[in-house]
């Protein structure tokens, strides 16, 4: 898969923000052509397309019953499960960042993730 952005300026300094992505370059190619030869804006076919998307998988993946306070928990329970392995992960993530960027924003960025998970957790803990 091939996503690029890139920040381009027009004639007035103003800056526009334009994405692309595709599978194949060639399907890329296609669908730019495509969507030139029809007059058709490539950003208004993507949204078109994602929001076509996002309601097939919305239709077909309905939200869970909530309507009783053990179902409700269990979510929580889910969901605190989940943010305790992404803040695993991103604790072993800032565990091999170099000692030489350890006082770098990366690292200052990475202690703050986990400083937000772990709140989340607590907080999502104290309803339980």
């Amino acid at each position: 898969m091939s996503i690029s952005s890139t920040t381009q300026s027009q004639n007035g300094g103003k800056q526009y923000k334009q994405l692309k992505v595709s599978i194949d370059p060639v399907i890329a190619l296609n669908f730019k052509d495509a969507c030139i030869k029809s007059n058709i804006s490539m950003a208004a076919k993507l949204s078109e397309l994602m929001a076509g998307f996002s309601n097939t998988i919305i239709t077909h993946n309905p939200l869970p019953d909530y309507s009783t306070k053990r179902r409700r928990r269990d979510a929580i329970r889910k969901i605190t499960k989940q943010l305790l392995q992404i803040n695993d992960y991103e604790q072993e993530y800032m565990d091999r960042i170099p000692e030489n960027l350890q006082n770098s924003v990366v690292y200052e960025r990475a202690e703050e993730f986990i400083s937000n998970i772990e709140t989340a957790i607590e907080s999502l803990e104290m309803i339980n």
